[in-house]
């Protein structure tokens, strides 16, 4: 299925601080490339294991990678060309800090790429359709049971999950590769800023009401559900970030 093969290709201190992290914290699965080493500190990013502002020491990942520092170095790039880390001049590479101006550009991307999928998907034919609602039925049951435990860490996977399996579904490559670093940036809003997802009580209605609108091809209102959901997330997420920024 065109879905499954899509998703399987897609496989989260202070400034000025030196990183350190517990030891072996990351497993190179015997593949010690760059594109191997990205993927696992995108992912320790977007958990909060290395936190905004942080600096990223090369020699102290290169000795816990046990690599060189070519491919480190290499990884360090890619992830600074996606936005998630920052190079500056002469002091190093840290951690992206997301301001509510940043967190609202990202929402607003993340809506021009979905709804792009939408159209691209309902456009696709039935069997794309099923496809595509079966993975994201299965993600919404294993929400519902995360949202029983107040797991927020593995409900904002899921949420993105859903998310990113909604715009793989449209099975245009260029798309899936805009939202990989898209769905990195929310996962960091939400985890970073501590979001315990005010709305837990309707976050699995919303994302059945997203799944039902696909099912039914209903274009316009699903495109419209699309645009709420963003809305309320940046609602959520810069209130969150107001209200950090006054205890802080």
């Amino acid at each position: 299925m065109l879905i499954v093969g899509i998703l399987l290709q897609l496989g989260v201190e202070d400034e000025g601080m030196s990183m350190t992290a517990p030891e072996g914290l990351f497993v190179l699965e015997g593949r010690p490339t760059a594109q191997v080493i990205a993927d696992q500190l995108r992912e320790q990013i977007v958990q909060g294991v290395f936190r905004p502002g942080q600096q990223l020491n090369e020699s102290v990942l290169s000795g816990q990678l046990r690599t060189s520092r070519g491919p480190l170095r290499e990884a360090l790039q890619r992830l600074a060309q996606e936005g998630l880390l920052v190079s500056h001049r002469n002091r190093g590479v840290f951690v992206l800090e997301l301001s509510t101006d940043d967190i609202k550009e990202i929402y607003a991307v993340r809506e021009a790429v979905e709804s792009a999928a939408a159209n691209i998907l309902l456009d696709a034919g039935q069997e794309q359709i099923k496809d595509t609602c079966q993975v994201l039925k299965k993600i919404i049951k294993d929400m519902a049971k995360q949202v029983a435990r107040s797991d927020w860490q593995a409900i904002a996977r899921l949420d993105m999950e859903f998310h990113t399996a909604f715009v793989a579904g449209a099975g245009n490559t260029r798309l899936i590769r805009i939202y990989k670093t898209l769905a990195a940036e929310s996962r960091m809003c939400i985890l970073n800023l501590e979001v315990s997802y005010p709305r837990v009580d309707v976050l699995v209605q919303e994302h059945q009401t997203l799944l039902d609108l696909l099912e039914a091809g209903d274009t316009a209102g699903l495109l419209s559900a699309i645009k709420r959901h963003m809305q309320k997330a940046v609602e959520d997420l810069t209130a969150s970030a107001q209200n950090k920024e006054i205890t802080a």
